[in-house]
């Protein structure tokens, strides 16, 4: 189950919207949040003028941390980076406290987690005590909403709003927290999936049942070749996040076979696109001469996570000037 409070209210009356995953934004937000991100940021209202953003990494990162720093800025805000030892979620204070703290100073608390269920606990508390400011998910063990928009926004970059429906986007590899967001994303705007993952990888029956749920076409397999087919766009992350360290020899035994290479390129459309959330092992699950060439959108994918951000903190920001 994915946390659901998209819109509360505080005793003032201002709308919270909290973004833990990115089906909390519902098919009208996410549609929005696209519009968005695709806009001159010249044309946005300035939500965060003189406001501050928290950004509480317990997890570092490069895209993440440039992308949201960079977006806050783009909204005349004051973006704040926070380590996981600076506030010590759990072991100096409770992660309620540490909410509480954050919403004093901060107009949105952004956190990269370990667990995601201390998202749903910021959230909680801020909801709890009335304090309308909202919480979004910029990474945790169960989802990856802001890479999931930067990806949408890529594929309809590449092939079109309306073009995209009728494209077939192929992940190869471990079905993770980026291919679920993905997952969610692409179902909600009408772009069909597959995923092929070998077994014991695979997506969860509850994932699978909630992606389908929003009237996406999914296809669930254990081989790369029929996932890949005449793929109009591959897909791929790390077969071995960060935090998996001890897995890292038996989930690159597993994953053997499932590297997006010249073979599964070859399969795909003639026209086929390339994505990867980075960062990548060459030669693992994606080959150099793949990430590199020329079907690669790797690093567009990458620039739209400031745009796509951008988009999000307008949205969660300004739900009286933007829709």
């Amino acid at each position: 189950m994915t946390h659901d409070p998209t819109v509360t209210h505080d005793p003032a009356g201002r709308l919270t919207r909290h973004v833990l995953e990115v089906d909390d934004l519902g098919p009208d937000g996410l549609d929005a949040v696209l519009a968005l991100a695709a806009r001159d940021p010249g044309s946005l209202p300035r939500s965060l003028d003189g406001r501050g953003v928290a950004l509480v990494f317990e997890k570092p990162s490069a895209r993440t941390r440039n992308s949201s720093e960079m977006a806050t800025v783009a909204l005349g805000g004051h973006p704040v980076y926070i380590q996981g030892t600076e506030v010590g979620l759990g072991v100096r204070e409770t992660v309620e406290d540490v909410a509480r703290t954050l919403a004093c100073f901060h107009h949105v608390l952004c956190a990269r987690v370990m667990d995601h269920t201390t998202l749903e606990r910021m959230a909680a508390a801020l909801d709890g005590a009335g304090v309308g400011v909202p919480v979004v998910n910029l990474l945790s063990d169960r989802a990856h909403p802001c890479q999931a928009l930067a990806d949408v926004l890529t594929l309809h970059q590449c092939f079109g709003v309306d073009g995209a429906r009728d494209r077939t986007l192929a992940y190869i590899g471990d079905a993770n927290n980026v291919w679920r967001s993905l997952a969610l994303a692409a179902s909600m705007v009408g772009i069909p999936t597959r995923v092929a993952a070998p077994e014991g990888y695979g997506p969860s029956d509850a994932d699978v049942a909630l992606v389908r749920s929003f009237g996406g076409d999914l296809l669930v397999t254990d081989d790369p070749v029929e996932a890949a087919r005449g793929a109009d766009a591959l897909y791929t992350d790390v077969w071995t996040s960060m935090g998996q360290e001890d897995e890292a020899a038996a989930r690159t035994a597993a994953f053997a076979g499932f590297s997006i290479d010249e073979r599964l390129v070859d399969l795909a459309a003639t026209d086929v696109v390339v994505l990867h959330c980075l960062p990548a092992h060459r030669g693992e699950e994606i080959s150099a001469a793949v990430v590199d060439g020329p079907r690669s959108v790797v690093w567009q994918q990458a620039a739209n996570r400031m745009h796509a951000m951008r988009g999000l903190l307008a949205w969660v920001t300004a739900p009286g000037e933007v829709s």
